[in-house]
């Protein structure tokens, strides 16, 4: 397995250097990647009674592509993945725009985890429908593989319409690979038939041996094999003892991952360092 961090967002502070302190530690300890999750606004609990969404206004969170873009020129081979980008609530073509400039100023080494999130909030401050961000964003992923092959493009969808134009510069080999995350059956199927890879959140358990059997099956459908795509999750290292971590790093060896990352988040850690230190022992445990 390719072993990852996950961007401390929460706890990152606002010291430009402290991060590319982290982030040159996180390629210079041997990490694969480094993973962001992405939040663009966040909501005030106080003012929505049984609010229960997993981040408010309090906790901090960089723009994805835009600290990707800090940690590019202060890296020089870390992968960099987001984790899930929350692709309906963006605008495509300007996400298309950004993504194809951070691949190519970091010599190709972005991987686009999308997703459809979970949060009205963020839609309803971003002007998107959301209702319909699952639909929307399979048009997207087309716009935006379209954008990134070509010149120029004229395509007309459901919820997109670019005539005869194009973005330059382009990525890469025209290119930037898409994994899909979530675990519903509809987000299975949408692998399948769209995705590079599989960013599926939780414990190695039954479940997921159970969505693994119905991924592969649905790729067999679409003439495609469980080899053609790549699976990641990321083990959480609050409230774990060191053999509760051990048994997840094993669990998702044993179900195939091919990529795992570790996430200190949250966990009562300062800022560069105890985090470093954190991410150092999970990497020793993961390759002994």
């Amino acid at each position: 397995m390719r072993i990852g961090a996950v961007f401390p967002q929460t706890e990152s502070g606002t010291d430009p250097g402290a991060i590319k302190a982290y982030s040159q530690a996180v390629e210079s300890l041997g990490f694969d990647h480094i993973l962001a999750f992405d939040h663009v606004i966040g909501a005030n609990a106080e003012s929505r009674p049984g609010w229960s969404g997993a981040y408010r206004h309090t906790d901090s969170f960089y723009e994805p592509l835009v600290l990707f873009g800090h940690i590019a020129a202060t890296t020089e081979k870390i992968e960099l993945v987001t984790g899930i980008i929350i692709l309906p609530q963006r605008q495509t073509v300007l996400a298309a725009k950004q993504a194809a400039t951070v691949s190519l100023l970091s010599g190709g080494r972005l991987r686009m985890g999308i997703g459809i999130g979970w949060n009205p909030v963020e839609y309803e401050a971003l002007d998107q429908d959301f209702s319909t961000r699952g639909k929307r964003s399979e048009e997207q992923i087309d716009l935006l593989r379209s954008l990134w092959k070509n010149e120029l493009i004229t395509y007309e969808g459901k919820s997109h319409k670019v005539t005869d134009a194009g973005i330059n510069p382009l990525p890469p080999g025209g290119s930037i690979p898409i994994w899909f995350g979530g675990t519903a059956d509809i987000v299975l199927k949408r692998v399948a038939r769209l995705g590079d890879g599989w960013m599926p959140v939780g414990k190695p358990d039954d479940s997921r041996q159970l969505m693994i059997e119905k991924l592969t099956g649905y790729l067999n459908e679409e003439g495609r094999s469980i080899d053609d795509i790549g699976i990641e999750s990321w083990v959480t290292l609050k409230d774990l003892s060191d053999s509760d971590v051990q048994k997840e790093i094993e669990g998702w060896r044993n179900l195939g991952a091919t990529h795992l990352s570790v996430n200190t988040m949250n966990s009562g850690l300062k800022f560069p360092d105890e985090h470093i230190q954190s991410i150092e022992k999970f990497l020793q445990m993961a390759r002994p």
